[in-house]
């Protein structure tokens, strides 16, 4: 193949344009991006070399090289890995598939010292060699291809690179950066080996670097011919776990996820029994940008007897874990396993429950613990996941109890964090359920006519603000022993809590108020299927409800955003006989025009919309001039 230059995708320009004109304030993350890359085309070719051993070549182990020439000024990084053919380097290095190219650039954009931890996190880490580089080559041979046809990618990382045929005998891999004025830094032993072990000391095969050793009658150092790995080519996982310190089980997870901020909490184990296998487990401290995608895969990278199998084994955690990062390396699962076999293995579905399991516990040990920085940890975490977490309780049944305890809501005496515990332990004495109310906003549900009666009664109604939240009570309905109630559902009941006082004069004025009520009925035939006195109203002259097992309002306005059709079903309409604007209803000859302002006031009033804004306006004009 002769010499083509060819043009980046667009989307490649701009990335290389941020990263060249960017100050980073962690320069040395372009080492890590690029021993992880050649780490990732040796985990390539032992999979493919699972059902072709001779992609092996005469060179069976695997391994990644960094060294450096002060002279030329140049770091070379290279690997013994996959490699890549012509097309491939055209295809990989010229052009991005990955998704979040756009979001990325938008992070990059707004500040021009972010940290360079963002390259990783969007898939574009081989450009971060451009930090420190003015031009980077790339000499590589695809495992399998002969000697001649090797390829050559250069670039300074403007708008163009340059593709040619070599001849290589080694398969595999080498980048050599070429570095801009002002990166001498790197041009040495020391630094290039501490950054290795910061970095990469984690990677499962050995990172090597020529040995370096004082040369008396020179007077120097001086490097020898010989190699010597300068990380501890082990596994973290696979190490036992009184080895490890914190600061490595930090930076393998930063390794791993590609953030910036350790870990929230992480767990190690493993587990023996009918299926064996090891788990290192992370939850992140903040949520990831396209936490909100359900349809983005997630999971945690599965091995088989430290064989680097797959990225993202959905199969391995719940969907509503998705934030869960980590490691899963089991003894059972066959090498060639695929992702059918996942979906129905029964292997699969043990270490499935298990991992839940662990997640879910060290969720536990935060929210349960008597230290308050736990607890303030779990806090930071429901903050960013809440939302996330409770998608749990309608796919995992066999945790459905255990769920419901880590969940928080605000509550008409908390702004947040009340727990089902919190709130059971705290109901009056003869209060028979769990009082709710959902609302598009924290305001609207707390300033809500329906919550007046039990403000009255100082009975505490938790508020549930999250679109997730009409789902979540379509299946939790009750928690220890005690059943959920919707306050904007059905007639309040609050039995023992109500007296007979009480009961009585609701019902003397249901009587005395019949008449009204049935003129009210025909006026808001087509709207209310019913209107009846109030026994939750103490200041507001009405409020709307939902019949029992009908759909609430705010959950038929979710639908309907949604672009979905909700089933047509009308609201009853509750009023207080003992408000003056109601009590203005009888003898009144605008009847039906107060009948339908009184409606549209509780429609706003739970935050739903009018269906004819200017008829409701001409209304309260003129009542507003006839006063």
């Amino acid at each position: 193949m002769d010499k083509k230059t060819l043009s980046f995708q667009a989307e490649v320009k701009q990335i290389l344009h941020l990263v060249t004109h960017s100050l980073y304030s962690n320069k040395e993350i372009f080492l890590r991006e690029l021993i992880s890359n050649a780490s990732d085309a040796c985990d390539k070719l032992r999979f493919e070399a699972l059902n072709d051993a001779a992609l092996y070549e005469d060179a069976p182990n695997l391994e990644v090289r960094v060294d450096y020439d002060a002279e030329a000024r140049t770091i070379t990084i290279t690997d013994n890995g996959i490699g890549l053919s012509a097309d491939e380097a055209v295809a990989n290095l010229g052009t991005i598939a990955k998704s979040g190219t756009r979001e990325f650039m938008a992070a990059l954009e707004g500040d021009q010292k972010k940290d360079a931890q963002l390259i990783g996190q969007f898939g574009v880490g081989f450009y971060s060699g451009f930090i420190v580089a003015d031009r980077i080559t790339v000499e590589s041979r695809r495992a399998g291809l002969p000697a001649t046809e090797g390829v050559r990618w250069s670039s300074e990382g403007t708008g163009e690179f340059e593709v040619e045929a070599i001849e290589r005998a080694a398969r595999g891999t080498s980048v050599i950066l070429h570095l801009r004025e002002g990166e001498d830094e790197f041009l040495s032993q020391w630094k290039l080996k501490s950054t290795i072990g910061k970095y990469s000391d984690h990677i499962s095969l050995p990172v090597l670097m020529r040995k370096e050793e004082w040369d008396a009658e020179a007077k120097q150092q001086v490097r020898r011919d010989e190699w010597e790995p300068v990380n501890k080519a082990s596994a973290l996982w696979t190490r036992a776990k009184s080895e490890i310190t914190p600061e490595q089980y930090d930076e393998f997870y930063k390794q791993l996820s590609y953030d910036s901020e350790p870990p929230l909490a992480y767990t190690h184990n493993r587990v023996e029994g009918r299926t064996e296998y090891t788990q290192l487990l992370y939850v992140p401290k903040k949520a990831p940008f396209d936490l909100w995608n359900r349809d983005k895969r997630g999971g945690v990278k599965l091995y088989v007897k430290r064989v680097f199998i797959m990225d993202d084994a959905e199969a391995l955690m719940p969907v509503y874990l998705r934030f869960v990062k980590g490691v899963i390396d089991s003894a059972d699962l066959p090498l060639n396993v695929s992702r059918e076999l996942l979906q129905e293995s029964r292997d699969v579905k043990a270490i499935r429950e298990g991992s839940t399991k662990r997640v879910l516990g060290m969720l536990e040990a935060l929210a349960d613990s008597e230290d308050e920085a736990e607890r303030a940890k779990y806090a930071a975490f429901w903050k960013d996941f809440g939302t996330v977490l409770k998608e749990g309780i309608g796919e995992d049944f066999a945790n459905r109890e255990r769920l419901a305890k880590l969940f928080r809501f605000a509550s008409t005496h908390a702004d947040e964090g009340v727990s089902l515990a919190d709130y059971v332990a705290r109901m009056k004495e003869g209060q028979e359920a769990i009082y709710v109310i959902t609302a598009d906003s924290l305001a609207a549900a707390r300033n809500s006519p329906q919550l007046e009666i039990f403000r009255k009664k100082g009975l505490e109604v938790l508020l549930l603000v999250d679109r997730v939240d009409e789902w979540l009570l379509s299946h939790l309905h009750e928690f220890e022993g005690k059943p959920l109630q919707s306050v904007a559902k059905g007639a309040v009941d609050l039995g023992k809590l109500q007296d007979e006082a009480e009961k009585q004069q609701a019902e003397q004025a249901a009587e005395a108020f019949k008449p009204v009520l049935e003129r009210l009925k025909t006026a808001l035939k087509d709207r209310a299927k019913d209107v009846r006195v109030t026994t939750r109203l103490v200041d507001s002259p009405a409020c709307l409800v939902a019949e029992e097992g009908d759909m609430s309002g705010h959950l038929a306005r979710l639908l309907k955003q949604a672009g979905q059709q909700a089933p047509a079903s009308q609201p009853i309409l509750e009023v207080n006989p003992e408000h003056a604007l109601v009590r203005r209803l009888e003898g009144s000859e605008r009847f039906d025009d107060l009948a339908q302002v009184l409606f549209d006031q509780a429609l706003l009033a739970e935050g739903g919309q009018l269906e004819d804004p200017a008829a409701y306006v001409k209304r309260v004009n003129a009542m507003l001039l006839g006063a």
